[in-house]
């Protein structure tokens, strides 16, 4: 007798497209002997529309989430980031099949999503590990009082658009740099093609194990955006001279108040995040896609690189 096979399935029922989908999913993986597995919330908004998911499994209620094989998501980036924080304690990884628009996370694109449930079935997958970053707020006595994750990127930004954040940056204990600012980012690998991209950051392939701090509109001659090592410490300080707060960002997600003498530190995580990977690294092929580069000219012969 084999062991039972619990695969996570991410969804929402907002969207036809995607209510569609799920239903493919989750017939596949009963056809194929394995158990669909649902978030309460998701299951109960799919069963408003699909009737026949309403006695489907939920996570943390039917299947804990160490017996979670691995989590299919459908939606675009954030969806899979909601997924990811889903599964954090657990050690399954996540397949993102885009249903959005760039879903830079995910593998697999909606044309081919019966073939990506065929391979998650067979087992035919890598396992890629993703630098995650730990954040820790402290207060101005020096006490943790939030800590959280990120996958992303962690932004310290002002709380009112009408007030600038005043801030001292420190990398590894050290002050670097005091100015006012709309805010900071700091970025992972993966997060590099988010906000970090749009703040002006660089994108860092993620094979590279660094950090990335972008100041965000910084009133200063020196705010650069920085890369620092995988092992750096970068600390956030909202200086007691601001007016207002400021607020924390973790991947869009989830958000903590800093007043004033308020520190954000981050560092790596030793946690990182599982991703299932169907086919070869190919970054650079994955940013001429999901940004529509113009290659229109190029005379290498595929797959070869040429110098």
């Amino acid at each position: 007798m084999t062991d039972p096979r619990h695969i996570l399935v991410v969804a929402h029922a907002r969207r036809a497209d995607t209510v569609e989908a799920a239903d493919r999913v989750i017939s596949a993986l009963r056809a194929a002997g394995a158990t669909p597995v649902l978030a309460e919330d998701d299951r109960d908004e799919l069963a408003e529309v699909l009737p026949r998911c309403a006695d489907l499994a939920v996570l943390g209620v039917d299947v804990p989430l160490h017996e979670i094989e691995l989590a299919i998501v459908l939606g675009g980036d954030g969806t899979i980031l909601r997924a990811a924080e889903m599964v954090r304690s657990g050690t399954a990884p996540v397949l993102g099949i885009n249903m959005g628009h760039v879903g830079f996370l995910a593998e697999s694109e909606r044309d081919d999503m019966d073939e990506a449930v065929a391979r998650v079935i067979a087992r035919d997958y890598r396992v890629e590990e993703r630098l995650a970053l730990s954040v820790r707020v402290k207060d101005a006595s020096g006490q943790v009082i939030y800590s959280t994750w990120a996958l992303n990127e962690a932004t310290v930004e002002k709380a009112s658009r009408e007030r600038m954040l005043e801030v001292v940056m420190e990398i590894d204990g050290r002050p670097l740099s005091s100015f006012g600012c709309d805010g900071v980012v700091i970025a992972t690998p993966t997060g590099s093609t988010a906000y970090n991209f749009s703040a002006g950051g660089p994108i860092i392939w993620p094979t590279v194990e660094a950090i990335s701090v972008v100041p965000l509109s910084a009133h200063a001659l020196f705010a650069k955006p920085l890369v620092v090592g995988p092992e750096a410490a970068v600390a956030i300080e909202v200086l007691a001279r601001t007016h207002g707060t400021g607020i924390l960002w973790c991947d869009g997600r989830r958000s903590h108040e800093l007043p004033p003498g308020a520190r954000v530190v981050v560092r790596r995580s030793a946690e990182p995040v599982r991703l299932a990977r169907l086919h070869p690294p190919a970054f650079t092929e994955r940013l001429v896609q999901k940004f529509h580069l113009p290659v229109t000219g190029w005379r290498g012969p595929a797959g070869e690189v040429t110098a």
